[in-house]
């Protein structure tokens, strides 16, 4: 018989329960801790931009193409796409849930480079960007300059260069994005009367800039092949990219048969400063500059968070005296508080139980014996957990508090049959227990799976809903597999040293 073996054998049996409680335990320290389970669809952002269009021409020209490569990627959903007139392009591509992000993103870059002849030069020219965009936020922080010395471009830039780069090295953070985005940039403002004083055009001023703000390489000196030795070789550096207000101001844009020339000073005012001036942040009436940072997929949000904030902390010790940062907003708050009352709940009911069993069983022995199986069969589910790709969230946990009253089943009913013979038969407990067993066996593996039976389908619902509810349905069902097989193995070794006769 199955559980003869575990009941001679007490030590051995106590063991494997021990190594499913200590896999479970190993296993809570690994998991990710969420609100929820992994809901979104994965998604493919692609990016483009295409200085000096108007939406309706990036549309046609830049979004269309990609558009039709994309489509069609294993796994994709649906697309989303954006266009605006300050020249930017976005596509979101989303794809099923529970798709590698990874390949998904390999996927449609490959398709994106497929079609890169097709899309203007200067579009191919500024790059296109495929990357993946985590849809879990873990925290909003906000950067001012107290005081106003600084303007947001300034802070801005700040950020971009000493924090953002710095955040995105923490193990379990996805994506770091600095939502104003005000990079520096010299902004040329032209004149219209001045232009057509001139007779000129946007595009002609555009294509004089474009021609002179190049690097340009002189090649070198005394290199090979030459007749004769030379100990030394030269590198010839050309002019860098222009750099100032004033080297953009002295571009020509016509030059006059009489030696005179036309600059860009005469026909447009130059300036240093933001390359976007679509959106505006304010924190407390001060001008601010908002990060959003997002969670890695699979990692833990309460460790990610701690480690982020001592890094900010470390950061802050080298920032100028007037920069400060706030946090604004965090889900680590809403997942403490959360999780604090579902382990409250946890604990409760695991003490209600045991008293509910005191008060039926009306012995303190056979009390201590399903108690026992609470925890071998609610810390080993976390193994299940971490084999099936679950995090800890409100879902699994509440499905641990449902499961809590259902583990103790299977352990009342080999102590009731077993006193049951012990009482009736006048048997030692140890015999009492293996004659139980041969007849209660079967009774308990029916009922591990008609329970089983009953959530199982539910992780097999299709959609939104079905994702929603798998975890918490196979949570229960791993719980009371273990419970299945305590009652097989612990429980009857329990019973034949504990039960007095």
């Amino acid at each position: 018989m199955f559980s003869q073996f575990f009941i001679e054998r007490p030590k051995f049996t106590a063991v494997i329960s021990i190594i499913i409680v200590i896999a479970g335990i190993l296993a809570i320290k690994v998991l990710p801790l969420k609100e929820y389970p992994t809901l979104s669809p994965v998604q493919i952002v692609v990016r483009a931009y295409y200085p000096g269009a108007d939406a309706e021409t990036i549309l046609k020209t830049v979004a269309t193409p990609l558009e039709s490569a994309i489509n069609g990627a294993p796994g994709l959903i649906y697309m989303i796409s954006t266009a605006s007139s300050s020249g930017q392009m976005e596509i979101y591509a989303y794809f099923e849930i529970g798709t590698n992000p990874e390949s998904a993103k390999v996927e449609v870059n490959n398709r994106v480079n497929q079609v890169l002849g097709k899309l203007p030069e200067e579009v191919r020219r500024l790059g296109i960007e495929v990357r993946e965009e985590s849809p879990d936020i873990l925290a909003v922080y906000y950067f001012i300059s107290e005081g106003g010395i600084r303007d947001v471009v300034d802070v801005s830039n700040f950020v971009d260069i000493n924090v953002v780069d710095e955040i995105k090295r923490i193990k379990g953070v996805g994506d770091v994005i600095n939502w104003l985005n005000k990079k520096y940039s010299f902004r040329i403002w032209l004149k219209p009367d001045k232009l057509a004083k001139y007779h000129l055009t946007p595009i002609e001023v555009y294509r004089a800039i474009a021609s002179q703000n190049k690097q340009f390489f002189g090649g070198g000196l005394a290199n090979e092949p030459i007749k004769r030795k030379t100990y030394f070789s030269f590198t010839v550096l050309g002019e860098s990219r222009l750099k100032r207000p004033e080297q953009f101001e002295n571009i020509i844009i016509k030059a006059n048969p009489d030696g005179s020339f036309l600059r860009l000073k005469d026909v447009a005012r130059i300036e240093l400063s933001s390359e976007s001036f679509d959106t505006v942040s304010f924190y407390k009436n001060i001008p601010a500059i908002p990060i959003g940072i997002y969670l890695r997929p699979g990692a833990n949000a309460l460790e990610v968070a701690e480690k982020v904030s001592q890094k900010l902390k470390e950061l802050s010790k080298n920032f100028p005296p007037d920069i400060k940062y706030y946090r604004v907003f965090s889900t680590v708050k809403f997942i403490k508080e959360a999780i604090k009352e579902v382990v409250f709940t946890l604990i409760f009911a695991v003490f209600l139980v045991m008293f509910v069993l005191y008060l039926f069983l009306g012995r303190l022995r056979s009390t201590i014996i399903p108690t026992l199986a609470i925890p071998v069969s609610i810390i080993g589910a976390f193994a299940g957990f971490y084999i099936f790709g679950f995090s800890i969230n409100l879902l699994t946990l509440f499905g641990l508090v449902l499961a809590i009253g259902c583990v103790v089943d299977d352990a009342i009913v080999v102590i009731e049959n077993t006193e049951r013979i012990i009482r009736e038969e006048n048997l030692p407990p140890k015999q009492a227990v293996i004659k139980s067993m041969k007849e209660i066996t079967s009774p308990i593996i029916a009922i591990v799976l008609v329970l089983s039976s009953v959530f199982i389908p539910s992780a097999f619902t299709g959609g939104f809903t079905g994702r929603f509810y798998q975890q918490f349905a196979l949570t229960i069902t791993i719980t009371m597999f273990l419970s299945g097989v305590t009652a097989l193995t612990l429980t009857p070794a329990l019973c034949a040293y504990i039960l007095k006769q």
